[in-house]
């Protein structure tokens, strides 16, 4: 089948009320509740290297007692060859911070197409430390920073150099040795730009350069502490046993920063939950026959799930603790059994899980019935993996001068009917404005009596499109836009981004972000846990939230070997 007609609107196979309306989807606290899936870009990553048996090699790893050298990875995907250079440093407090801001990391390193010569690897080593004042060698797909997870990383070491594992209770705290601090591509500091890979490219698709970037840092983690086990303990010293290796992933930390990108890349984010639904709609429809087939493979994906949250020992401060989800899960469960039974006893339609989804829905916790729709992709992996190819974006918003504003009026009432109905005068409402600091240059967020004459760089969409909306009832219909902008050019960019999104139902959160009421966190959550895949992701002060990727995934060796676990996933502790 198709991708197009995969995502084809009506017919048999997906009719389109099986797709949930932007009503639904696109409020805040739903799409923060939205779980990992085949279809995150960690995830997606996984079982392309996995299917294609992606080889990770060490090439050179010069680091000495300190931390002080270089390593050096190749990576073949296919037959597409990158490398994977690395400066390390001993760590240190002065300007160490786990913000983009940081001017010292432990370690530095970059994704580029290729081998590299070593002038163009002395060229990479002049030019990262220099970060925003420096410029990236040709080929280059992205620059990374990342820093030790200190105590923990110290205790793996210690334990490890003993002959020992490091003990699993005090790791499953964060589920990681070493922590990302920033990965850029696409262009920023002369970086390749995505719409310029070629159509081969294995990571052509939205966020795969990155991805693999974050994934080359915990490879990089768990051989520097071994590294280090080794020149501590000498021959005693221990590996890594591979269930922990596997347990192991890279931290994650964001902040408000990802409300700008949901804000400027508003056809990624459509695209990206538009084939999440098309996938949720093709497991919903899976045929079950008497022996429930699917339905096994779906109960033993929830019982994986289950154990994982039961297991979680993060806190969490305003998002619901795994308990309490597991709780639900549990309860999807049973009734996951009792339709098992109906299946094998015949008594059962064709496609029992439409039914069984439905059941649910407002009866569990969203993050439960969100988990259980995210399983369901597991049922269709080869379509989600097709749907995940369409990822490749093309951002420009182009505008209609020739469009009447009779047409313009229709789309902006019928698209952003949600608009009309907020609070947008209260002082409550408006109380908030993002801006940058000066000193540090991160995007920040504050009242609007304490920040002065900030210039406000969120996008304050639901008053933009009152706003055009007021003007254009004063004018003539038939009128074409380029002649309103004539007379009204503060409505320029509200009036293109409302015509080269118009019909896309997925582009933009329902919110009002300037608001009081606003939690900026749920929009974090959204593209750090739905899009990329984190997992236990904590939330902190309603704005920041620090996470583990890559958690449970497949090692180089499990990918070389084509051993690796298609369902990964959701890792139980490893036993001590």
């Amino acid at each position: 089948m198709t991708v197009s007609a995969l995502l084809a609107p009506e017919g048999p196979l997906l009719p389109r009320a099986l797709m949930r309306s932007p009503d639904e989807l696109m409020r805040p606290e739903r799409l923060a509740a939205i779980q990992p899936s085949r279809i995150s870009a960690s995830r997606n990553l996984i079982a392309r290297a996995s299917r294609q048996r992606w080889t990770i090699t060490q090439k050179a790893f010069d680091i000495d007692e300190k931390g002080r050298g270089h390593a050096r990875y190749a990576i073949e995907a296919g037959s597409w060859r990158f490398s994977f250079p690395i400066f390390s440093f001993e760590p240190s407090a002065r300007e160490r911070t786990g913000r983009i801001i940081g001017r010292a990391w432990d370690m530095m390193g970059a994704l580029v197409e290729g081998d590299m010569s070593p002038a163009a690897v002395a060229a990479l080593q002049s030019e990262l430390p220099k970060l925003y004042e420096g410029r990236a060698t040709p080929d280059t797909l992205t620059w990374a920073r990342s820093n030790r997870s200190g105590r923990l990383f110290d205790l793996a070491v210690n334990a490890l150099a003993k002959g020992e594992q490091p003990p699993v209770e005090a790791l499953g705290g964060t589920c990681y040795l070493m922590r990302n601090t920033g990965i850029d591509g696409n262009g920023t500091f002369g970086t390749k730009s995505f719409l310029a890979f070629e159509k081969d490219h294995p990571l052509r698709a939205s966020l795969q350069a990155q991805m693999l970037t974050a994934y080359m840092m915990r490879v990089f983690a768990l051989d520097l502490v071994q590294h280090f086990a080794r020149l501590h303990g000498g021959t005693k010293a221990a590996g890594f046993a591979p269930d922990l290796a596997r347990f192991l992933g890279v931290g994650n930390g964001s902040a408000l920063g990802l409300m700008f990108f949901v804000n400027n890349h508003p056809r990624l984010i459509n695209q990206w939950l538009t084939i999440r639904e098309t996938a949720i709609a093709h497991g919903k429809l899976v045929p079950v026959g008497r022996d429930g087939a699917p339905l096994r493979t779906l109960a033993t994906l929830l019982d994986k799930a289950i154990v994982a949250r039961q297991q979680d020992r993060s806190e969490y401060e305003s998002f619901t603790p795994s308990l309490r989800i597991a709780e639900d899960l549990v309860v999807i469960r049973r009734e996951l059994d009792a339709l098992i039974a109906l299946a094998q006893a015949g008594e059962t339609g064709a496609t029992p899980l439409l039914d069984f989804t439905a059941s649910l829905d407002g009866r569990v916790h969203a993050e439960a019935f969100e988990t259980l729709l995210s399983l369901l992709i597991e049922l269709v992996p080869d379509v989600a993996d097709s749907l995940s190819d369409t990822l490749v974006i093309d951002e420009e918003l182009t505008g209609r001068p020739e469009m009447p504003l009779g047409r313009l009026r229709e789309i902006v009432r019928s698209d952003y009917r949600w608009a009309f109905d907020l609070d947008l005068t209260s002082e409550r409402s408006q109380r908030y404005v993002w801006y940058k600091s000066r000193t540090a240059e991160e995007p920040r967020r504050g009242p609007r009596e304490e920040i002065g004459e900030a210039h406000n760089l969120g996008l304050d969409l639901p008053r933009l499109i009152v706003a055009l909306d007021r003007d254009l009832s004063q004018a003539d219909p038939k009128t074409c836009v380029a002649r309103f902008l004539l007379q009204h050019p503060e409505h320029r960019l509200i009036a293109t981004r409302v015509q080269a999104l118009a019909g896309l139902p997925y582009h933009s959160p329902h919110a009002d972000i300037m608001s009081e009421d606003f939690v900026p966190a749920q929009i974090t959550r959204l593209l750090n846990v739905g899009i990329h895949g984190i997992d236990k992701a904590r939330d902190f002060l309603n704005r920041n939230l620090r996470g583990v990727i890559f958690h449970g995934a497949p090692t180089p060796a499990d990918l070389a070997a084509g051993t690796a676990d298609p369902h990964w996933f959701y890792p139980s502790e490893p036993r001590s």
